[in-house]
């Protein structure tokens, strides 16, 4: 059976990004979770992957780290390729806004930490990071238009979706206004049965990280 090695599922962006695709498309695994900024975590992790961080797919002898590289390979893998889109078009866009995620955004990343079990009222954001909200929402109007969806961004389940689940959880956690076209497709991730699950394994943790406690 697979495995993949998570961190925390309160705090854990990366890990939500692959567990969510291998849960949601019914793949079976193991989850090995090592909770992050622990005493032995580094020494742990490494057990695993000498990048030393987590997400990690262990299958069939191959080692598989960073979230856009398990996705690809349980796509091809395991799913037929169905973790993107079978037009090009959408394919080239998916592609594109999951890269855009992978490698940016990092005022919003910084300033409003991935805290699933947490609802924060008033919060203010900067300057900075409503430009990233106003590029995520660009990036999610752009895919629902092209792909004429009305059930997730370029129509079944994708890894799109799955990249930008820690983002539903922030605009859910920070009280981020969308219009009501965005705010829908919010709730239908958020209601997704694999999301529910991992909302609830983030309530059952005791652990605290305080710099992602905003």
């Amino acid at each position: 059976m697979m495995q993949l090695v998570i961190g925390n599922h309160n705090y854990s962006s990366w890990s939500l990004r692959a567990w969510l695709l291998m849960r949601h498309t019914g793949l079976k695994f193991e989850t090995l979770r090592i909770a992050l900024f622990t005493p032995g975590f580094t020494d742990q992790i490494k057990q695993y992957s000498s990048a030393a961080k987590v997400p990690v797919l262990l299958d069939n002898g191959q080692t598989i780290w960073d979230s856009l590289a398990i996705c690809e390979y349980i796509s091809e893998q395991h799913l037929n390729g169905a973790g993107w889109p079978v037009d090009i078009q959408l394919r080239a866009h998916a592609r594109s806004s999951c890269a855009e995620m992978h490698s940016g955004f990092m005022a919003l990343r910084n300033e409003m930490p991935m805290n699933c079990r947490r609802t924060v009222d008033n919060f203010s954001t900067s300057e900075a990071s409503r430009k990233d909200i106003e590029r995520i929402c660009q990036l999610w109007d752009e895919a629902l238009k092209i792909s004429g969806s009305e059930q997730f961004l370029y129509g079944d389940f994708s890894i799109a979706d799955a990249f930008y689940a820690p983002v539903i959880y922030r605009f859910n956690s920070y009280g981020v206004a969308l219009t009501p076209q965005l705010e829908a497709y919010k709730e239908r991730v958020l209601n997704l049965p694999a999301c529910q699950e991992w909302l609830e394994l983030a309530r059952q943790e005791t652990e605290v990280i305080e710099e992602e406690e905003v």
